[in-house]
């Protein structure tokens, strides 16, 4: 490059300067064209000659020359133009990625910890019930039909893993259950559910599901927390932190457990982990209320006047250490087992309801105790949608056991997904109707979920099916949700998950959306980390949003 010296070039430095100079500058015939600068000959005692130099333009990058185009300026404006207005409309949609948004921290009064609160826009649902299968529902069985394991049933899969969770693989197997095709949409479901599958239509099925664990406990961990191991907030922990609950007589967030006992990682599925103690979820059933609610032995005139007295105390007390958050949060906490100790009584006496309604749960079914009080579940849970609970999370399965209480079917799937099938669908579908018959389906979100797949083969020696993380189903229905939706592919054998692959942090990304929560901006710091329920990633699935 020559060097240029008060817009003068000297004569030594032109030879180089040709060697990269154009024979004619790219814009002569545009407003930049080039001007004539006067250069000096040190050899020609100062006379001045003309010399055309090139383009400045020549000296900028490849964006910047484009800048200078007239015609790439106004199509780069309106482009940017219409990517302003696409912005604003889908942030009013709520559907803007949020990366520049700030952090929802919510601001918690220790004496009104589920006082109602807003999210970052405005919510489909207001309330959730998760019906969660414990012990990994096979969904070849169920809800993903594949014809091609019915062609291959019993030749060994090319390729395919001689060795799986619990041991040796064995041949391919064909579904154990019938599958038909079910109302307008012609999806094709299992007679093993037979009245859940009468609401084909109305349920949005995801069938591309992984998780990071083939372990039932963290892989429990996984969907209920965002995180394999133990200590992070539960699903219902991080939505009843950011926005409360209508009732201020219930507990914001109710987990009901199995009439045959909690699910294998226990408490984990419903805990608070870092958050706040108050935004654990109560553990209460139709068979088993809330525990240590009443005073044992005290009649009931003495037990209120002692909680009068014990108010008086307490606001006292608060006014001479005003500020004591913890304090607060301990009179609150008392304050609200009081005013359960009137609700909880009567949302959890089932005998008010009407026997049609009994009938049409099953609850009444004498020759199977399971499903009558596993319905009994369903019909609580109902009860406390209508009194303002935000999130409700039924468990249908227990604890490992052979899959004798549970869905884990190893050894003899079939015959034990006939009794465990039985207990599941007439409540679990009622719940969906009855919801929907109440107009309390248009503001609640129903999930069906559970914690992994099953292999396509059955395990060499069994007659049942290995754990599966690579490709499962789950759904939703009610608020926000397209009715009749299938989405996602697992491969023809039903082994892995090909197109549309969504790991359950997507799932639940999707369940705060339907809340009006940014699962991105939804945060707790947590020793120095800004935490959140799906760690570094999720992504919204769109597909199965109304």
């Amino acid at each position: 490059m020559p060097r240029i010296r008060k817009g003068r070039i000297h004569q030594s430095e032109l030879e180089h300067t040709a060697s990269w100079l154009p024979e004619e500058p790219p814009c002569v015939n545009s407003p930049c064209a080039l001007a004539s600068i006067r250069t000096e000959d040190p050899h020609r005692n100062g006379n001045i000659s003309p010399f055309r130099v090139t383009d400045p333009a020549e000296h900028l990058s490849l964006p910047g020359r484009r800048l200078l185009d007239r015609r790439q300026f106004l199509t780069g404006s309106s482009t940017a133009l219409g990517s302003i207005a696409l912005t604003n409309l889908l942030g009013l949609d709520g559907l803007l990625a949020s990366a520049a948004g700030p952090p929802l921290h919510p601001v918690i009064d220790p004496a009104r910890p589920y006082a109602p609160k807003l999210g970052h826009f405005a919510p489909k649902a207001k309330n959730v019930v998760v019906i969660f299968c414990a012990g990994a529902v096979s969904q070849l069985e169920t809800w993903d039909y594949k014809p091609e394991l019915i062609k291959w049933d019993g030749q060994p899969l090319p390729g395919g893993p001689a060795v799986t969770f619990q041991g040796p693989a064995g041949n391919l197997a064909r579904p154990q259950y019938a599958f038909r095709p079910r109302g307008q949409s012609g999806k094709w479901v299992s007679d093993l559910i037979p009245h859940l599958a009468e609401l084909t239509d109305d349920l949005a099925f995801v069938h591309s599901l992984t998780s990071k664990s083939n372990t039932h406990g963290p892989a429990e961990n996984f969907l209920s927390t965002g995180f394999v191991l133990d200590g992070f907030p539960s699903l219902g922990s991080w939505a009843t932190y950011a926005l409360g609950s209508e009732s201020q007589d219930l507990p914001a967030y109710v987990a009901i457990p199995d009439p045959r006992g909690v699910p294998q990682n226990g408490s984990n599925n419903w805990g608070p982990g870092f958050l706040p103690a108050a935004f654990q979820g109560t553990t209460m059933s139709s068979k088993e209320p809330v525990r240590h609610l009443s005073a044992p032995g005290v009649p009931p005139g003495a037990d209120q006047a002692a909680r009068t007295m014990l108010q008086r105390m307490n606001a006292r007390h608060l006014r001479e250490h005003p500020g004591d958050g913890r304090l607060a949060a301990r009179i609150a906490s008392y304050e609200l087992a009081a005013r359960m100790q009137l609700s909880v009584p009567e949302i959890s006496d089932l005998t008010t309801e009407p026997a049609h309604v009994v009938k049409m749960y099953g609850a009444d079914d004498a020759a199977n105790p399971h499903k009558a009080a596993f319905a009994r579940n369903c019909i609580l849970a109902r009860r406390l949608i209508e009194r303002g609970v935000r999130f409700v999370q039924i468990f249908n399965g227990a604890y490992a056991s052979g899959g004798q209480l549970n869905w884990d079917g190893h050894n003899a799937l079939k015959e034990q997904y006939d009794v465990h099938a039985a207990i599941l669908d007439q409540p679990a579908a009622a719940l969906i109707r009855d919801l929907r018959q109440r107009g309390l389906l248009e503001d609640t979100l129903v999930v069906w979920c559970t914690e992994f797949g099953r292999m396509p083969f059955f395990q060499k020696g069994a007659q049942g099916r290995d754990h599966n993380p690579d490709g499962f189903t789950c759904w939703m229905t009610g608020a926000g949700v397209k009715p009749g939706v299938s989405h996602g592919v697992t491969d023809d054998l039903g082994q892995k998950a090909i197109h549309h692959v969504h790991p359950l942090y997507d799932f639940n990304a999707t369940i705060l959306h339907l809340l009006g929560l940014d699962h991105e901006r939804l945060t707790f710091e947590h020793n120095g980390v800004q935490r959140r329920l799906t760690n570094v990633e999720g992504e919204l699935i769109h597909q199965i949003l109304a």
